[in-house]
């Protein structure tokens, strides 16, 4: 008898989900795109459609595992799930260096440097994301499943410390005056532009903190844990918090207050 779905999932996959999960995936993904060019909006802000797409790919990853599961596909299922919204954090340290460079204020701090803030926040989502992908490779094998549990925990743990500095961060540049944002359509002053901006950057990191909490949990509760295998949790703390992220970048789209021909 060949292998099934359940003997690498240790539960039976629900059907229906995924296939919704990366139509729904690729709409955002098209969405953004199509306001990225409208606005002409700074190409660093693609990072949203190729995170959108990256998070469609393991969806459909996800949906052949369930038809025809092989070791190779449970992989990279596994990654596509579990990497991509590393991007999403880099996109909102992208946007608080960018808030920072562009007002041109003499920084008093180093921490509030704008290449500090993107490239030190940069490299630490690098870091946690290496750890995450060797971690999330080797849990697939049965030797390897505690080590590589633990490096994703620890790569979780960095993103989730990261995570804490950078919200400190954002709530300086917030309240401090001297830090503003181009205006966009209907907006009728630079302070309702930042609170825009910025709000947007608060709850989007509460969404994505809030995922990584349920994969560090996740993971410390073992591969084939209660936890692991409750799909419902998976959907909810997962792919619902990402999909509140991206809503979020959609309704208050940020490219009116990052134009492209502004960039040096």
């Amino acid at each position: 008898m060949g292998e099934v779905a359940s003997d690498y999932f240790t539960y039976t996959p629900v059907r229906g989900a995924p296939e919704t999960a990366a139509a729904v995936f690729l709409v955002v993904a098209l969405v953004i795109a199509y306001q990225i060019v409208r606005a002409r909006a700074a190409r660093w802000m693609y990072i949203l459609v190729g995170t959108a797409v990256a998070e469609s790919v393991g969806y459909i990853l996800r949906i052949v595992c369930i038809n025809h599961i092989r070791l190779g596909l449970y992989i990279a299922m596994i990654l596509f799930l579990l990497l991509p919204p590393n991007a999403l954090a880099l996109y909102n340290y992208k946007v608080v260096g960018e808030v920072v460079r562009r007002s041109n204020v003499r920084a008093r701090r180093f921490w509030l440097k704008a290449k500090f803030i993107t490239w030190f926040f940069f490299a630490s989502d690098v870091f946690s994301f290496m750890l995450q992908s060797t971690g999330g490779s080797m849990m697939s094998h049965d030797s390897l499943q505690k080590t590589g549990k633990w490096i994703c925990i620890v790569g979780l743990a960095i993103q989730l410390v990261f995570l804490a500095v950078f919200v400190f961060v954002a709530i300086v540049v917030h309240r401090d005056p001297q830090y503003i944002v181009a205006c966009g359509p209907r907006q009728v002053s630079e302070a309702v532009a930042k609170r825009r901006v910025m709000w947007t950057i608060h709850v989007t990191t509460a969404l994505l903190y809030v995922r990584s909490v349920y994969r560090l949990i996740e993971f410390a509760d073992g591969y084939g844990g209660s936890i692991y295998k409750a799909e419902w949790a998976f959907y909810v703390f997962d792919f619902g918090a990402i999909l509140l992220m991206f809503v979020m970048y959609i309704v208050f789209f940020l490219g009116h207050n990052f134009p492209r021909k502004t960039i040096v």
